[in-house]
């Protein structure tokens, strides 16, 4: 017998009507995260043009780029600075519902896709995921006038729709997007089980792969680790990953909170002039690495995975100064595509010691490694650079690598980077 209310709800002109707003919300994110990939694209060209009159010219434009970004973030479009994701996840918390205009808008969307941009055409170690997260919790929050939702739940779940939808389309990996939401937007059980859940996962299939071998259901057998002691490199890269992603994440929190000392307090003082010296930094690090630690990463991540990383000595090391001195700055700019490309640093370093696994699947185990010591989410890990390399071979090293990268963060660094930065933003507002 059909349900009379719920048939009266579908066929209620509001219930569509919220439908085609967030319908429309979500292709609107999408189409914005495709612009502002090729923004980014057409930003890190376009420094590397201005390279190739002169490399020198770095020590001019990215002291004087990352002023201009810092003075129009302050003066034009306060809320911007820095990843996004603490902003989005701070926007979700019982206490700041009167401050949301300030964490998320259209103003905040369009200055925050804008402006790292512009990072990007100075030469700055950011990417445009975390940003692309927080522009699209902006999207689907401005939304809410139209399609008349007040309650504090249902404003909840647009936000979190919108960062979510944000990660899948600037990855081009829609179950991340999935993981994304569970893993950092929303404070759930799964959230909270996902270490367990994981490792039974890893363990029952270690189990049956030493019985049965690595085997597809129908029938085809592959295997990128080359032989059981592969594993070996799972627990090198993993403990690598979370020793450097815990360091990270420690002088993140430490340099938002404000470290004391007179370097602190003359960067509070002049953040127009930090910026500028930021810049200088940057400018150094890029001419001693071989100007390899400019913008995102993803051009040197892929020749690293294609040639090795002979002309990358030390990448993974410069890219993670680079980096911190970017989010030092106080620009806007996320540390998901540098974290990616640091971690492949590492990943071909690590390659050189374990000769019997193909260089390329320890370079991938050292991204997952490292980028689950940053964010602390190791669900979410696996899966964007399982869908990101199309590698579906390595599927529990890659989970066993993200949760042991994890674990080692955690005790290095016990609070995660988004939520303590989050916590920061709403301390700022109250």
């Amino acid at each position: 017998m059909i349900d009379r209310h719920r048939l009266s709800n579908l066929m209620s002109p509001q219930e569509w009507l919220l439908r085609l707003v967030f319908w429309g919300g979500a292709i609107s994110v999408g189409i914005t995260a495709v612009l502002f990939t090729q923004g980014a694209k057409l930003g890190n060209d376009y420094f590397h043009r201005v390279l190739s009159i002169s490399p020198w010219l770095a020590f001019v434009v990215m002291p004087a780029g990352l002023f201009i970004t810092a003075w129009l973030s302050q003066r034009f479009f306060a809320g911007v600075q820095g990843s996004g994701i603490p902003q989005t996840i701070a926007a979700l918390h019982p206490a700041a519902p009167e401050q949301l205009s300030g964490l998320l808008s259209l103003r905040i969307a369009v200055g925050k896709m804008a402006l790292t941009i512009l990072a990007l055409c100075c030469g700055a170690s950011v990417g445009r995921e975390g940003p692309t997260v927080q522009i699209g919790a902006s999207i689907m929050y401005s939304l809410r006038r139209f399609s008349r939702l007040t309650r504090r739940d249902q404003v909840a779940e647009l936000i979190v729709a919108g960062g979510a939808a944000g990660v899948a389309a600037a990855f081009n990996t829609p179950l991340a997007g999935i993981a994304f939401a569970i893993e950092e937007l929303s404070r759930s059980y799964v959230q909270r089980t996902n270490g367990l859940v994981l490792t039974a996962i890893i363990f029952a299939g270690i189990a049956a792969n030493a019985l049965l071998g690595n085997y597809t259901y129908f029938g085809t057998i592959s295997s990128s680790l080359g032989s059981i002691a592969g594993w070996f490199v799972v627990i090198v890269c993993g403990v690598m990953g979370g020793v450097c992603g815990g360091i990270f994440t420690r002088l993140l929190i430490g340099s938002s909170d404000g470290w004391p000392g007179p370097l602190t307090r003359w960067m509070k003082l002049h953040p127009l002039s930090s910026a500028a010296l930021c810049g200088l930094v940057l400018a150094c690090l890029g001419m001693i690495s071989g100007h390899h630690t400019y913008g995102t990463g993803y051009d040197e991540v892929r020749d690293i995975l294609a040639h090795g990383d002979e002309g990358y000595q030390g990448f993974g090391l410069f890219k993670f100064l680079a980096t911190f001195v970017s989010y030092l700055s106080g620009i806007p700019g996320g540390v998901f595509a540098p974290s990616l490309a640091i971690g492949a640093g590492f990943g071909a370093t690590i390659s050189h010691l374990f000769t019997f696994v193909p260089s390329s699947t320890v370079i991938v185990l050292g991204m997952a490694a490292y980028f689950s010591g940053v964010t602390q989410a190791p669900l979410t890990t696996f899966i964007i650079v399982m869908e990101m390399t199309d590698n579906h071979s390595i599927v529990l090293p890659l989970m066993a690598t993200s949760l042991i990268g994890h674990g080692i963060s955690r005790i290095v660094c016990h609070a995660p980077l988004y939520r303590a930065l989050a916590e920061q933003f709403l301390r700022r507002i109250d």
